[in-house]
């Protein structure tokens, strides 16, 4: 008969012992902890804000007691433990703030080019939990070093501060760690200054006088006149003007961006609500709309499209189509560079100091 000492007994007693027990290898398991059949530690939680139970793994207990301390500090502080939100991404954080946010589909459609173009395939990847502070500095200092301009690294700053805000609202995180790391990063941007009347005087003067730049003058005399944006101007219809009482009621912008069908124009609010507004016309500018008028008339400018609300657009292509935004500023650049390369040439004749136009 075999005694209780043998290795026969001993192996039946070894069999009958349960996978998880509280006492394995002489160590008192807590509770919620258990070692599992691979010799790796486990503690089981539940989380008391989603109400759901998670479990932590360690490959020994000093390390796992180590995770539940850090869990039960997670939890004191009101933080979320379970373990799908420890796998968001800073990718999917910037989705859901960007779900809060009410705002114009032009806007939101920039500030995703923008997240896609920079941040998705560098910063979007790491999990919010692990992100540090380190990481949003060394990707503003790479972008500096690449020559960008402050005013697009703030628009970074811009989308990853309220993400990793939201982050922090609800629970994820106890600090934002994008918070103030802004700093003076990129090229400062130019300081831009806005014509002089005498400017707009002379530079009106010069597209008089061109053959080449002439016919944009009833344009640019109504842009000046009436201190219109681009995109306002291009968006321009006859119905906007009220020629019997000299009045110009602009209430929207004709602007072109990537939507549902590719790029194309769309019919877009005034960029401020202050925006909308009447503007009445001087004389110059009347007198604008009527040469614009004959021109159209003579050179067959006239609109064949609807966009949005709007038609029998005022500034139109050969083709029919408002003029593009890109090709408005392509000119206007244009017409600069030829006024000031003659003032240049007079300056010199005349033994004096050019006065240059900067736009």
């Amino acid at each position: 008969m075999e005694t209780e000492d043998t290795p026969a007994t001993a192996g039946m007693l070894e069999k009958k012992l349960p996978v998880f027990r509280k006492f394995l290898i002489g160590r008192n398991l807590k509770t919620g902890e258990y070692q599992r059949p691979d010799g790796r530690y486990e503690y089981r939680y539940k989380d008391e804000i989603t109400g759901k139970r998670n479990s932590v793994y360690a490959a020994d207990l000093a390390s796992l007691r180590e995770m539940e301390k850090k869990n039960n500090k997670d939890m004191d502080d009101l933080l979320i433990t379970d373990a799908s939100v420890k796998k968001l991404t800073v990718n999917t954080l910037f989705e859901r703030y960007m779900a809060t946010k009410n705002i114009k589909e032009r806007t939101k459609k920039n500030y995703i080019r923008m997240w896609d173009y920079r941040i998705r395939n560098t910063l979007g990847n790491i999990r919010v939990v692990d992100f540090k502070t380190s990481h949003v500095r060394t990707f503003f200092s790479a972008l500096s070093d690449e020559g960008l301009a402050h005013s697009t690294i703030k628009g970074l700053y811009g989308l990853l501060n309220p993400s990793f805000e939201l982050a922090v609202e609800d629970g994820i995180i106890r600090k934002n760690p994008v918070t103030g790391t802004l700093g003076d990063c990129g090229t400062p941007a130019k300081e831009k200054e806005a014509l002089t009347l005498e400017q707009q005087e002379k530079l009106l003067k010069f597209v008089e006088q061109s053959n080449v730049y002439k016919p944009h003058l009833p344009m640019m005399q109504i842009m000046f006149g009436a201190c219109l944006r681009i995109s306002e101007t291009i968006g321009l219809t006859w119905s906007d003007v009220d020629m019997k009482n000299r009045e110009i009621h602009v209430n929207g912008q004709l602007v072109y961006y990537e939507g549902e069908e590719g790029y194309c124009f769309h019919d877009s609010e005034t960029k401020t609500d202050a925006g909308i507004r009447t503007i009445p016309m001087t004389q110059t500018v009347y007198d604008a709309f009527r040469k614009q008028k004959e021109l159209n008339l003579m050179l067959g400018l006239q609109s064949n499209v609807e966009i949005g609300r709007h038609s029998g657009f005022i500034f139109n292509t050969k083709h029919g189509r408002p003029i593009m935004p890109a090709d408005m500023n392509s000119f206007l650049k244009n017409i600069v560079n030829a006024y000031n390369k003659r003032e240049t040439i007079l300056a010199e004749n005349e033994n004096r100091e050019p006065e240059q136009i900067y736009a």
